[in-house]
């Protein structure tokens, strides 16, 4: 699969919208993203296939040495490394430039669990009522950077 990673622009937002719609229960909407393009705490990326389509998405926010990742989604046909590249970037960045990342994901995604486990994030507890679902807690995720 061809795309290249850019950084989220104008023309991204509906197709991050509508990734956002069709990955998580409470999805960013159009002016939610739009917003982050003028926050100056936020980078959000895009992976863009051939034809300017929004396969995938990744957003940071970033105050003093500290990063929170605020979601990664790939499209379900597109899960072949996407999710990995783009987690790769902000790890990377983190590896220069922070302390550590932080981030929530539901324990029962296992998929989303074993990918963050495998970029080095451990857990750093559970975060009671962060979804909606009462039924389940966020796990907390934290990456430490030895700088």
């Amino acid at each position: 699969m061809e795309y290249q990673l850019v950084p989220m622009d104008r023309s991204h937002l509906s197709g991050v919208a509508e990734l956002e719609r069709l990955c998580f229960s409470t999805p960013w909407n159009e002016t939610m993203l739009e917003e982050e393009l003028f926050n100056p705490t936020a980078s959000f990326i895009v992976a863009e296939g051939a034809e300017g389509e929004v396969l995938g998405y990744a957003g940071l926010h970033v105050v003093l040495d500290e990063g929170y990742i605020d979601n990664v989604a790939v499209r379900p046909s597109c899960r072949q490394g996407i999710g990995d590249r783009l987690l790769d970037v902000f790890c990377r960045f983190g590896q220069a430039h922070l302390a550590f990342l932080t981030l929530e994901v539901r324990p029962s995604n296992q998929a989303a669990v074993a990918l963050y486990c495998k970029h080095g994030f451990q857990e750093a507890g559970r975060r009671k009522d962060y979804y909606q679902d009462p039924t389940e807690d966020a796990l907390l995720l934290t990456r430490t950077f030895v700088r």
